[in-house]
């Protein structure tokens, strides 16, 4: 999962470009600029999440990254232009021909043209073999063929010469270099420029276990556990299942045979050309040639899976392949018609035709992702594109969407153009992400989901992380091969979706098309587009203001209460920890700034003008924004389109405090004065009175933010009572939702389904005593009548809150049904109730069964320990837990960092004394290796938490006292 990259710089460049032109929504240039209700409460409330994590982060001291001015002459001199070099066939090739292998890149010597794979899949003993023709070509001379294997036995080798003199090139020696996870062919005499030639390998390897490279997975089927093999590839791993070049710059074309027990299918990314059965009951697929592509979308899959399919109107072919029974049940009906209607949307919007003549959908009940975006086969782990309408919930089908949405754009952003090396991942992912919502919004436009869920989900979480101090670009350098898995992190997906949104909206929609037109245009070019919006803007340089340096600004408006009506703007880099600048005086020394487009607006109670946009590209500047008496309020980044938070002076925060009084809306409050750590839950007295579902949601995630660090603690009840009070009213107005009759999903009462849902979650979460009577009877009444009458929507909310109120009897329930429903989605629902007991027996005896069995996912066994950690009563176990098995979980899942850093932050994320913080640093010490960047952030945050308490936890509490909505 790369991205493009841009030949501005570092001397890297696209390896393709686009073939044709997309399509953007149309874009009004003048908007009359509303305080809007639904986002008001919801802005400000993310204030809570500010002051959880202020609170947080305020106390994080760490050294700052280079900034944008140091990072932009990277690639020019120093260890980076060094690294890179070899890139351009040049400059160092005498340098990297000495001992080529010793390199983390290959050497540019040799360019893949085609690629003819034979493989041969033992099912019974999990091992396969293969023989791999490679077609090259020479682009400086040399001795050596470097390419990646790892794990592969190589049987033979032989080089051959294409040329007008064909023949076998002597060999003078062979060895495998596995520090760069290279096999070395040394010549007797120089490959020439300009010719070609080929290498035919033959080799033996295992089916892993372990989730990357070729690997094995199982089921159980009528009772009989079954197997079946698949790839994942991104990004370093087909070397684990052939030799290759196995960097995405270098694109060939691939042509795969795989030989099987004729008992089992095989899937590739493209169409079966012939099949030939053996006598022996074995057949062998000839797969077509592919397009050029890198080697980490190369896929194929073994397995005894059925499928159906739908055809588009242009012709494209997709089939969804799962375990029969899911076939059967109808589980991927639903992907299956959503997926239709994707790739004729990216087709309208792209103006860019599906690039093969099929597509396959594959459901596996194990992987390291949530899905690998293989071209003309997709991967998806099963808990994301299986869905049962009648025991799925509505936050499943939309997790499961957009999902879906992100893969199949995917097509096209990482398909199509693919990324020459691994540093900007956040081009290809943020385009992917921000289309999750424009792509969702397109199949259920009531979801609203660009507008709304956004906001919360996207710019407010990842602006979180990039204020503290341990941020870093989104844009970063790999030095190391343990750094490519690193560079696929939230601050790529998700600031780099903040940023397209951004660039979008200050473009206007009509620019922005014209940028993603790719018929002639490479995104090299589209991130150099000039606009013109008062001045000529470069958006090269606008964007390597946010992409070169870590964290965002806080832009400052302070009105000039004078005859000239103007504003004074500065702009200074928004960090949590305000202490930072005291310890670390470097810290603020450096010159990070950025060339800000700045929405604005000014009203009052009976007036509010159209939005104008400046650009702010100074520490400090000066604008007349029209006249402005002293009642006349400012707003900045309206909607919030842009990636930064806004400060105004006192007056200007006065008058906007009076208009979210007067309009019960809250408004978009992204930086607020020191000293004001009870303002959030003065907020929160507000949400009685709101009926739109945005605030309830952001409301919601700010406090169960609090909730983790307060749950704790002999105060608790006063916190846990006031959020009470506040959720009283809603909760009985909206009540609970009936047992739908149809196995049915009704997309247009989404915002009333999440809104009600949102609110029992909050009543039961906290402790109203309805709300847990409610559940408790819903599950009585499963439990004796072994019918589950429990609506879909709040299943989650009751299996939790009744494994937490009732005896043993109902944990066991819970897992025999776990053990007994073929729904995925009911599976993962009922494993996670089962983390909610209060019973430190049941937890602990959940955490060994998980990591055992075999039947729980990877994914589920990591969030299994994520959930039992957010669980008070089994935060501190969790965390015992995981040190004890630390050398398991790392064998299992050491290679795949992702999987390690999440479990990392989400076991420790909420720990919050002094001895856990102690402990933590005393396995840090022990532990490290690839996991050592997740664990010393982890020591940042917990370190945070700590001193938290200290500076805020008795503020917080003598407020809950005092206060009359208490």
């Amino acid at each position: 999962m790369g991205i493009e990259d841009n030949n501005m710089r570092n001397g890297r460049g696209l390896s393709d470009q686009w073939a044709d032109s997309m399509v953007v929504r149309p874009r009004t240039t003048e908007r009359s600029i509303t305080v809007h209700k639904k986002l008001v409460l919801g802005f400000a409330i993310s204030i809570l999440t500010l002051i959880v994590v202020t609170a947080i982060a305020v106390l994080l001291s760490v050294r700052f990254e280079e900034c944008a001015g140091e990072s932009s002459s990277r690639g020019g001199n120093g260890s980076n232009a060094k690294f890179n070099g070899s890139r351009d066939g040049n400059g160092n090739h005498k340098d990297e021909e000495a001992q080529p292998w010793r390199h983390l890149r290959l050497p540019t010597s040799l360019r893949p043209r085609h690629y003819d794979l034979r493989l041969s899949v033992y099912m019974d003993n999990f091992t396969f073999s293969g023989e791999v023709n490679i077609e090259f070509e020479c682009v400086n001379s040399t001795k050596f063929i470097v390419l990646h294997t790892d794990r592969l036995e190589v049987e033979k080798v032989a080089v051959y010469s294409d040329n007008k003199k064909p023949g076998v090139m002597r060999i003078h020696r062979q060895f495998h270099y596995p520090g760069n996870q290279v096999y070395v062919i040394a010549l007797h005499r120089e490959l020439k420029p300009m010719r070609t030639y080929k290498v035919n390998i033959t080799f033996d390897a295992q089916i892993e276990s372990e989730l990357l490279g070729f690997f094995r997975s199982s089921y159980m089927l009528q009772g009989e556990r079954r197997y079946m093999a698949v790839t994942q590839f991104s990004p370093t791993h087909a070397r684990k299942a052939f030799p290759c070049f196995d960097e995405p710059i270098y694109k060939a074309t691939f042509r795969v045979s795989l030989r099987h027990d004729a008992s089992y299918l095989s899937l590739s990314n493209m169409p079966v050309e012939a099949s030939i059965s053996d006598d022996d009951g074995w057949v062998t697929n000839h797969f077509s040639r592919t397009p050029r592509m890198s080697t980490y979308y190369l896929a194929w899959a073994v397995c005894n899976f059925t499928y159906r399919e739908v055809t588009t109107d242009s012709g494209v072919v997709i089939r969804l392949y799962a375990r029969p029974n899911a076939i059967q049940s109808g589980a991927g009906d639903y992907a299956l018609h959503i997926t239709k209607r994707l790739l004729q949307f990216y087709e309208d919007y792209f103006k860019v035709k599906y690039s093969l003549p099929k597509l396959d959908l594959l459901a596996v009940p194990k992987h390291p992702y949530a899905a690998m975006e293989n071209w003309g086969l997709s991967v998806f782990v099963e808990q994301k594109i299986l869905l049962d309408p009648e025991v799925s919930s509505f936050s499943y089908q939309m997790e499961l969407t957009m999902v879906v949405v992100h893969e199949i754009c995917h097509q096209w952003f990482g398909d199509l153009v693919t990324p020459v090396w691994w540093e900007d991942v956040w081009l290809k992912e943020g385009f992917a992400h921000f289309f999750e919502y424009v792509g969702t919004d397109f199949l259920f436009p009531k979801w609203n989901m660009e507008k709304q869920r956004f906001l919360t989900d996207v710019l407010h979480e990842v602006m979180l992380l990039d204020g503290l101090a341990s941020s870093h670009p989104i844009s970063q350098e790999v030095y190391d091969a343990t750094d490519i898995d690193r560079v696929f992190d939230w601050i790529a997906y998700k600031k780099g979706a903040a940023l397209i949104r951004m660039l979008a909206n200050v473009m206007g929609q009509q620019v922005f098309q014209r940028g993603l037109n790719v018929s002639h245009l490479s995104v090299s070019f589209f991130l150099s587009l000039s606009l013109k919006e008062g001045k000529d803007i470069n958006i090269k340089e606008v964007m390597d203001c946010w992409t070169l340096q870590m964290g965002y600004p806080v832009v400052t408006i302070s009105k000039n209460y004078s005859l000239d009506h103007s504003v004074t703007i500065t702009q200074e880099h928004f960090v949590y920890d305000r202490e930072a600048r005291f310890r670390d005086p470097d810290l603020f020394n450096r010159s990070l700034q950025w060339q800000i487009p700045l929405t604005l607006a000014l009203g009052n109670s009976t007036y509010k003008s159209s939005e104008v946009i400046l650009w702010i590209s100074n520490k400090t500047e000066t604008h007349k924004v029209g006249r402005m008496d002293d009642d006349m309020w400012l707003l900045g980044n309206i909607n919030q389109t842009g990636y930064f938070r806004v400060n105004y002076d006192l007056h200007n925060w006065r008058l906007l405090i009076g208009q979210t009084a007067r309009s019960r809306d809250i408004l978009a409050i992204y930086h607020t004065p020191s000293g004001l750590i009870n303002v959030p839950l003065q907020i929160i007295c507000y949400l009685p009175q709101e009926r739109e579902f945005l605030p309830w949601h952001a409301a919601s995630r700010s406090l169960y933010q609090l909730d983790k660090l307060l749950d704790r603690t002999e105060d608790y009840s006063l916190f846990s009572d006031f959020v009470l009070k506040q959720v009283a009213s809603k909760y009985h107005k909206m009540g609970w939702p009936l047992a739908l009759t149809e196995g049915s999903i009704i997309q247009a009462s989404y915002q009333t389904e999440e809104l009600q849902r949102e609110v029992i979650m909050l009543a039961c979460s906290f402790g109203n005593k309805h709300c847990h009577r409610q559940a408790v009877s819903l599950i009585s009444d499963w439990i004796s009548s072994n019918k589950n009458r429990i609506p879909p929507n709040v299943r989650d909310i009751v299996y939790c809150t009744g494994v937490s109120l009732m005896d043993e009897d109902v944990w066991e329930f819970i897992w025999m049904k776990f053990h007994s429903t073929t729904a995925i989605s009911e599976k993962k629902v009922l494993l996670e109730a089962l983390t909610c007991s209060d019973n430190g027996f049941l937890l602990n005896r959940l955490l060994n069964l998980s990591l055992s069995s075999d039947l729980v996912p990877d994914q589920d066994v990591i969030d299994v320990m994520i959930h039992v950690g957010r669980n008070p009563h089994g935060r501190h176990l969790a965390w015992r837990y995981f040190r004890e098995k630390w050398d398991i979980l790392n064998s299992r899942y050491g290679e795949a960092l992702f999987m390690t850093s999440k479990l990392i932050s989400g076991v420790t994320e909420f720990l919050n004394t002094e001895t856990e913080l102690n402990e933590l640093k005393e396995f840090t010490q022990i532990s490290g290796g690839g996991a050592g960047p997740a664990l010393a952030r982890a020591v940042e945050i917990v370190e945070a938490n700590v001193r938290w308490h200290s500076l805020y936890e008795r503020q917080i509490f003598q407020w809950l006292r005092k206060s009359p909505n208490g």
